[in-house]
Order: structure tokens, then C-alpha cells, then sequence
């Protein structure tokens, strides 16, 4: 039984002195793992956004404005005389040159008038060839030959006169164009200032509209516009007039643009959407989804700089189409946010990544 007691006792002399081993070997091994450095534990936690690098290219800035087609000349012509209508050689719709016959009026007592008119100039015409031949020999007072010069003069207004009102009969086109109205037929009688016709000149054809004070000073004749008819039909033209006196009720000018229409195929009085360019901007094409608004309503974009700090930038929304929407307030080449713009805010560090590689980008690589 003693000998047990002297193994059990070795035994746990034995256990006591490696359990101390194990303790004096914890102290002297090796150093406890530093903790990684605060700026790698920083960028560990900084949120990853997605990027794209964006540059500005050459944008025409345009003005749209809703308008009309409007014919250039639209005249009445109006009879200058009286008289009974004996003949119409047009009819409405038809396309006339200038100085084409419209209509024509019954002659009447003008004929014989012009004959007698002429045949009394003739008379006095001779009679005052004779006073001042008298005259020269000494028969003839100076004053009698000056009344026999204005009885010349009267006969030859007379004549004038009556030719005058002859020619008249006939009703011609001052210009070429369309016969929009007709009001009036064969047989019918018509007095001084009555409309037979309306002429119109759709060639050029002008598209008009009204244009506000921010940008009639941006207008000048001879610029380009282009027009969407509300027919479908795409044309283009050149600014002809730009009024200098605005519309007192809507304080916009006129603005007419010429367009050509050789055929008349653009009629007068069709709605029309003007496009007119302004010149040329650098602007940037962007998805109007990476658009952010701050708390007090500014639109604008984030982006990352140098140090992968977010920065907001204010712009100003010029344009949009199918492809997105083109914008300025940037300036060169910038890194946007695409994706997670929603997510940080200015100032905070971020980890940009390409977001078509999604790989890192490289911090000179900020804008």
C-alpha cells in the first residue's frame, strides 16, 4: 500500500509541475497579434459605389415653341370700279400667275366715254397749237394762250380718266398665288371696294410663333429653325423676322420662320412645334436615374474626388430623349456615382468601383 501512495503522489507532483510549465511558456512565447492599423479598419468599413468617368461633348442648346404655318401674302382683291360681272376665268383652289385675269366687268358707257374723252383732247390739242401760233405773230394775249394749255391739260386728265376706268374692268392677280374665295358669280354686280378674290402666297410658307424675352435676343434672321407640323411632316427654314416690339398681354415677339413650299403642299394655319437652335454648350448625356435632390429642392449629382470623398454638384437639366438626359454645372471629366448615390452622403469616404469591370479604381482617378 505504500508504494500506492508513493505513485499517486509522484503522479501528481508530475501534473503540478507541467500545468506550471505551460503557464511560465505562456509568458515568455511569442508577442499577441497587433490589431490592423486604423485606416485599414476605416476603409473596411467605407460602403462601395459603383462609377462611371463622364465627359462633356458638344450639345446644341434649341428652343421649342408652339406655333402655326401662316401664309406670307393673304390679299383681298377688291373691285376698283362698278359694274356687272361677265366673266370668272378661275375657280377656287386654283393657282395663278401674277397679273392673270380674275374677272372682268361689263364695259358699259366706259368705251364710248374714252372715245369721247380722246376725241375732245384731239380739239384741244389744236386749239391751243393755234393760240400759240397767233401768239408769236402778236394776235394772242399771253393769258389766252394759258387757257387754252389748261383746257389741253383738262382734256388729257379726261382721257386718263376714262382709260383708267376702262382698264379697271379687268381684275387681275397682283402676285402669284392660290384662289382661297371666290364670293362672287357671273352676273353679279359689284361696286367700288366689293372682294371678287382672295389671292394667297404660300411660297414661302412661314411657320410663326411667339418667343419669350429670355431668348429673343439669342434670335436674329437668317438662323436655321426646324418645325414639326401637326401633320407629321418634318421641314426646315431660316429665321425671317424677329419683332422688336413685344405682345403687351403675353409679353413674347413674333418670331417667323420662312420655309420654302414650292408646290403649296403646306397649308396655312396648321399647328407646328419650332425648334430653334441657340448655339452650341458642352453638356453631359446622363441617366436621369443618378439625378439626386437635396433637402431644399436643388437637383444635382454626386461624384468622387481625388480622395474618394463624395461631393454634390448642382446642375441644370437642358434637354432629354430617348437616350437620357443631357445637363450642365460640371466641369471636364468627372467620376459619377451610378449606383448608391442613394446611400452616402457628401463628404464621406466611399470605395469606387467600375461599374461596368466592377473593379476598383485608382484614387488619381477622381475627378
Amino acid at each position: 500500500m505504500k508504494w500506492s501512495y508513493i505513485i499517486a503522489l509522484l503522479l501528481a507532483l508530475g501534473g503540478a509541475g507541467w500545468i506550471a510549465s505551460g503557464q511560465f511558456a505562456e509568458g515568455n512565447g511569442a508577442p499577441t497579434p497587433k490589431k490592423p492599423p486604423i485606416a485599414l479598419a476605416v476603409a473596411e468599413k467605407a460602403p462601395t459605389v459603383r462609377v462611371r468617368r463622364v465627359q462633356p461633348v458638344a450639345r446644341t442648346m434649341e428652343e421649342l415653341l408652339r406655333g402655326r404655318t401662316e401664309a406670307i401674302r393673304k390679299v383681298d382683291i377688291k373691285a376698283e370700279t362698278h359694274g356687272r360681272i361677265v366673266e370668272l376665268p378661275v375657280e377656287r383652289g386654283q393657282i395663278v400667275e401674277e397679273g392673270q385675269i380674275l374677272a372682268k366687268l361689263s364695259l358699259d358707257e366706259r368705251e364710248a366715254l374714252l372715245r369721247e374723252a380722246t376725241a375732245l383732247l384731239e380739239q384741244r390739242r389744236i386749239e391751243h397749237n393755234a393760240s400759240k401760233k397767233l401768239s408769236s405773230k402778236g394776235f394772242r394775249s399771253d393769258t389766252q394762250v394759258a387757257a387754252t394749255q389748261a383746257a389741253l391739260e383738262a382734256a388729257e386728265a379726261a382721257v386718263a380718266l376714262a382709260q383708267n376706268n376702262l382698264d379697271n374692268t379687268v381684275i387681275r392677280a397682283p402676285f402669284a398665288g392660290l384662289i382661297d374665295a371666290r364670293p362672287v358669280e357671273i352676273g353679279d354686280f359689284v361696286e367700288t371696294g366689293d372682294t371678287v378674290a382672295m389671292v394667297v402666297d404660300l411660297d414661302p410658307i412661314l411657320v410663326v410663333a411667339n418667343a419669350g424675352e429670355q431668348i429673343v435676343g439669342q434670335l436674329a434672321p437668317g438662323q436655321k429653325g426646324f418645325a414639326r407640323l401637326g401633320t407629321g411632316v418634318e421641314i426646315e427654314g431660316r429665321i425671317r423676322f424677329v419683332s422688336s416690339v413685344a405682345d403687351p398681354a403675353t409679353r413674347t415677339f413674333r418670331v417667323e420662320v420662312a420655309v420654302a413650299n414650292p408646290s403649296g403642299r403646306i397649308a396655312d394655319g396648321i399647328t407646328a412645334e419650332l425648334r430653334l437652335p441657340l448655339g452650341e454648350v458642352q453638356a453631359y448625356r446622363l441617366s436621369p436615374a443618378v439625378l439626386s435632390l437635396t433637402d431644399s429642392g436643388v437637383i444635382g449629382v454626386k461624384i468622387v474626388d481625388a480622395d474618394n470623398h463624395v461631393a454634390f454638384q448642382a446642375v441644370d437639366i437642358l434637354a432629354s430623349d430617348s437616350d437620357g438626359i443631357w445637363i450642365t454645372g460640371l466641369e471636364g471629366t468627372v467620376t459619377l456615382i451610378t449606383v448608391g448615390h442613394e446611400f452616402v452622403k457628401t463628404g464621406q469616404e466611399v470605395r469606387p468601383i467600375d461599374e461596368d469591370s466592377l473593379q476598383p479604381l485608382e484614387r488619381d482617378l477622381g475627378s
